[in-house]
């Protein structure tokens, strides 16, 4: 027997609507894939609602990932089209649909082509391709994806303003503190959604002609489904930084028939900073602003579980780490440093969103630097002239971090890490008083496991069948993303969303773009050493 959801939000699915209001498309949820849906739809010439439960939209992205968009190609960036749909695909095991991820990489260039025609050149802005790869070791292949929106290419550009200014613009009815309260069906086909006006307390119904998208974002925050689908999740992580993803599309679909992935996958940063003491099962602090986020945690300085043992290669993709620790004892872990740190973060080659200088928040080595003491001064992070001394303000055995750090110390002469393979131009001394440390745990950004869906984004039912009326994108969405975030493809769980967002407007307005192969390009020839690539 298929299981009923209760209302996340435990409001009244059986109100009676105080009055019904008609539209062609119903877009459900105002972040990166709603935002681009209701602009499809309304683009290709539906009347379009875009409902959002909250004040304001959700965050815009930066660093959005594509394959040949214009940017890309006046930088001179390839990327081999069918490799890069492999690698996604062998990274998830094949726990994917592969159609989906060649749907993407078909159609991300003329989506991130459009954002920039049509939000971010409005406004004097554009995108910049960056054209070096995640690449640090065999292990994982990297591709140099990433588009980043900029004035000046040395800072990122924030369009969410933008982007609800050209809603407004063309008509979008963009309705805040509206929350979706459950699906309505009727012979099999979707037709709308009774919602709640939050602001007046009051129970209506949009009856929607062409059909509803879902694109609430995930269910990160909410721990009776975290419970329930992805359990691991509350041991690994100490912050969810998605606090409004509460899962609200993915059970009002279910609750209409559809399914959902089996098995979970999450994006987790390696950046919470936890008290010491503290048991991962006492902390799931939720927070929209990022609080105790500590930007070099993902850096691979030595890394220690609770007992002071090394445990793995810090040099792995960011959430690895937090799997690896997840192994460990209390589900946490220890990062040791020291004052000669801020001179080694540009050397280690870091990329994606945690790399030094653009197009990274952390312009420079003093921002780092600050960033840092701030969470000195709030005792999260804690400073000590000895070893022992610093073990005992972490509570690690003494002798055991003593050891650790020797064993570091004795690879950056060797110039080899013969424990764990960590490449030699990121292991760095650890010397200088005085030493740093901190606990760290994971971040969950959001969830991916969602409802199973088709290429033309209509979510599915128990037989695989498509469901008439009901689309799906962003992280409602299932079926591209499996376990842990691929990190060497930088950008792509915002493209992901903003693509996906884009085809269901136009499918749902029925004007779904036809599939074009594209030509397959060379690949850039890598410098594994240095993680550059050469085009």
């Amino acid at each position: 027997m298929t299981k009923t959801y209760e209302n996340v939000d435990q409001l009244d699915v059986n109100a009676s609507p105080a009055y019904t209001v008609q539209t062609d498309v119903l877009v459900v949820g105002a972040g990166n894939a709603g935002m681009e849906a209701a602009a499809a739809a309304n683009e290709a010439g539906a009347k379009t609602i875009l409902i959002e439960k909250e004040k304001t939209i959700n965050l815009m992205r930066v660093g959005l990932a594509s394959v040949g968009s214009r940017a890309q190609k006046a930088a001179g960036v390839t990327i081999d089209k069918q490799e890069l749909v492999e690698s996604l695909a062998a990274f998830a095991q094949h726990n994917v649909d592969q159609r989906l991820l060649e749907t993407w990489a078909d159609n991300s260039g003329a989506t991130l082509d459009w954002l920039e025609d049509k939000i971010l050149k409005p406004h004097g802005a554009h995108l910049r391709a960056e054209a070096d790869a995640m690449v640090t070791g065999k292990a994982y292949q990297g591709f140099p994806t990433e588009n980043d929106p900029t004035f000046d290419d040395q800072s990122f550009a924030s369009y969410g303003d933008w982007f609800l200014q050209y809603q407004e613009e063309h008509g979008v009815d963009l309705r805040f503190e509206t929350t979706l309260v459950k699906l309505l069906k009727e012979n099999g086909r979707v037709t709308g959604a009774l919602v709640k006006d939050l602001a007046k307390d009051e129970y209506y119904q949009i009856l929607a002609a062409n059909g509803v998208i879902l694109t609430t974002g995930g269910y990160s925050a909410n721990v009776g489904l975290l419970k329930e689908w992805n359990p691991l999740a509350l041991k690994k992580n100490v912050y969810n930084d998605s606090p409004r993803s509460n899962g609200a599309g993915i059970t009002s679909a279910l609750n209409a028939g559809a399914i959902r992935d089996e098995e979970p996958a999450e994006t987790i940063f390696d950046r919470g900073l936890v008290p010491v003491g503290r048991k991962t099962e006492d902390m799931y602090y939720q927070t929209a602003t990022y609080d105790h986020w500590l930007w070099i945690g993902s850096y691979p300085f030595l890394k220690v579980n609770l007992r002071g043992e090394r445990f793995a290669n810090e040099s792995v993709p960011y959430q690895f780490i937090v799997n690896a620790a997840a192994k460990e004892p209390g589900y946490l872990y220890a990062m040791i440093w020291d004052d000669d740190y801020a001179d080694n973060l540009e050397k280690v080659h870091m990329l994606g969103c945690a790399r030094y200088g653009f197009p990274g928040y952390m312009k420079d080595k003093e921002a780092f630097v600050a960033d840092t003491e701030q969470h000195v001064k709030d005792g999260l992070v804690v400073k000590a002239d000895t070893l022992a001394e610093l073990a005992e303000k972490l509570g690690l055995p003494a002798d055991k971090l003593e050891e650790a750090v020797a064993k570091n110390n004795q690879a950056v002469i060797d110039h080899q890490d013969k424990e764990f393979g960590k490449e030699s131009y990121r292991i760095t001394p650890i010397k200088k008083k005085p030493y740093y440390g901190c606990i760290l745990g994971g971040r969950i950004l959001c969830t991916f496991d969602g409802l199973r869906i088709n290429t033309k984004m209509e979510v599915l039912d128990e037989k695989h069948d498509p469901i008439p009326g009901l689309y799906a994108a962003g992280n409602d969405a299932g079926g591209f993303f499996w376990g842990s975030y691929n990190d060497r493809v930088p950008g792509l769980a915002a493209s992901h969303a903003h693509t996906f967002g884009r085809l269901a407007g136009q499918a749902a307005a029925g004007k779904l773009p036809v599939q074009a192969d594209q030509p397959v390009q060379a690949a850039p020839v890598v410098d594994t050493a240095s993680g550059a690539s050469h085009l």
